[in-house]
């Protein structure tokens, strides 16, 4: 009988050295920045923020870095753990399916009784759960350094806002996975995901400048994700919704795409 899952289950045993890559990265990232709040914290960053330009606090979503929030955000799931993850989640996304037909081996397993759709939707699911690996693994590191560190977050509150990081990510992924499967092409997936998350932080940043600009936060899939930050509020339901959707429906396309397009050796 065969196995379940055959595409899936062989993305994730031919990636989980760079995989524990990635998750040592984003602990390391955590455990470098988070217990610098106490020192860092308060009144003394406000006023260091204060000294800086207005602009690039508002480019930097930095106004409430002062609280244990504002600097979690601030500092990783706004920057630099949002920098990791797209990282990750495009170099994934785009060596799905556009870096398999590169290589031959998209053709190899299709002539091994797999089908187009099954591999588009097997290697997105690839994709996904070490997303939520990672996600998960920064939602408990922040949570045990919360008391050490200070930051006075509601764990809820923590696990919302790596719903939306892994919401976020998962979408330029979800484009990259998207257009190699239209393109077959892996330097155009790669263009297109990291498109998608340069735009999105570069529309929510201009819209942080004017207020005439605000109508970009429309278009932002950043903006969806941390216009109400997910550490002070909680969960922003519609953001997710469109975050989480949008990435659903690019990986239909994706298998629809695959399957009616010519594969190139």
């Amino acid at each position: 009988m065969r196995k379940p899952l055959p595409v899936f289950r062989r993305a994730l045993a031919d990636s989980w050295r760079s995989l524990i890559g990635w998750t040592i990265g984003v602990i390391g990232v955590l455990f470098m920045y988070l217990p610098l709040f106490p020192s860092l914290g308060g009144a003394e960053m406000e006023e260091m923020i204060a000294n800086l330009p207005e602009e690039m606090v508002k480019t930097l979503g930095y106004e409430q870095i002062g609280t244990g929030a504002g600097y979690a955000q601030g500092t990783f799931f706004g920057l630099i753990g949002f920098l990791l993850l797209t990282i990750a989640a495009i170099s994934w996304g785009s060596a799905a399916i556009a870096g398999a037909e590169e290589s031959g081996k998209l053709e190899l397993n299709l002539a091994h009784g797999v089908s187009r759709t099954q591999y588009a939707l097997e290697s997105a699911l690839a994709v996904l759960v070490k997303l939520i690996w990672l996600g998960g693994v920064a939602t408990l590191i922040v949570i045990a350094l919360n008391e050490p560190s200070e930051l006075g977050i509601e764990p809820a509150h923590v696990v919302a806002a790596s719903a939306a990081l892994v919401g976020l990510t998962m979408l330029s992924a979800a484009f990259a996975l998207a257009v190699g499967a239209l393109t077959g092409r892996r330097s155009i997936a790669t263009a297109a995901g990291a498109g998608v998350a340069v735009l999105g932080y570069v529309f929510n940043a201009i819209a942080n400048q004017s207020e005439d600009a605000e109508p970009l936060r429309a278009v932002s899939p950043y903006a969806w994700a941390y216009e109400n930050n997910p550490l002070l509020d909680g969960a922003d339901w519609a953001g997710l919704g469109l975050l989480w959707g949008l990435a659903a429906l690019l990986v239909a396309v994706s298998a629809v795409a695959l399957r009616r397009r010519d594969i190139t050796g």
